[in-house]
C-alpha cells in the first residue's frame, strides 16, 4: 500500500490495517521458517508496509500534539 492510500484512510482504519499486516506478516515469518516461500519478497513488502502505517500515524499523532 502506497503512503498517499494511506493518508487518505483514518486512524482508526491504519490501527485495523495495522494489525491485520502485523498478524499477516508473523504468519509468513513462520511459515518461512518451516517451508521455503513462494515468494519470499512478500516479508518485505509487509515490513515497509507496516513501517509506512507506524509512520503514518505518527505524523498524525504529532499534528494533534501541536
Amino acid at each position: 500500500m502506497k503512503a498517499t492510500e494511506l493518508k487518505e484512510l483514518s486512524v482508526a482504519d491504519l490501527q485495523e490495517l495495522l494489525v491485520e499486516n502485523k498478524a499477516t506478516l508473523s504468519k509468513l515469518m513462520i511459515n518461512h521458517k518451516i517451508a521455503e516461500l513462494e515468494n519470499p519478497i512478500q516479508i518485505k513488502n509487509y515490513r515497509r508496509t507496516i513501517a509506512r502505517i507506524k509512520t503514518e500515524l505518527t505524523s498524525r499523532n504529532l499534528e494533534v500534539a501541536k
